[in-house]
């Protein structure tokens, strides 16, 4: 069973914006922590933003103020919005879900397949 779908992702160039939305099934999106990771070629995953189920955020030092993490609970997806984008910023964008608030890659539960982001300079 898919438990997270991921779309969103694209070519952009520095400068631009994209939302990443992640669907979720029943089951991973009411664990108590969601994120999103990335990782782009010959580097570590890194995770990018959280979001708990109490609303509670979370930002890496490199997207803080240029990236939000949100939720829509009717369709039970998180989002991404992404703004000021940098060639740095290029990576595959995974979204996670995970039954403690850690969120971190070691205690995720649930991964998505990945959404391709490239930043162009």
């Amino acid at each position: 069973e898919v438990h997270l779908a991921e779309s969103g992702g694209g070519s952009v160039q520095a400068g631009g914006s994209l939302r990443l939305s992640c669907t979720a099934s029943t089951y991973a999106y009411n664990t108590y922590c969601m994120a999103w990771f990335r990782q782009a070629p010959g580097k570590e995953r890194e995770r990018v933003a959280l979001i708990r189920r109490d609303g509670s955020t979370n930002y890496a030092d490199s997207v803080k103020g240029r990236f939000t993490v949100s939720k829509d609970n009717a369709k039970r997806t998180l989002f991404l919005q992404m703004n000021s984008l940098n060639p740095e910023d290029t990576a595959m964008y995974s979204c996670a879900a995970d039954v403690t608030a850690e969120c971190s890659e070691r205690s995720i539960l649930y991964w998505g397949q990945g959404t391709q982001v490239t930043v162009s300079s």
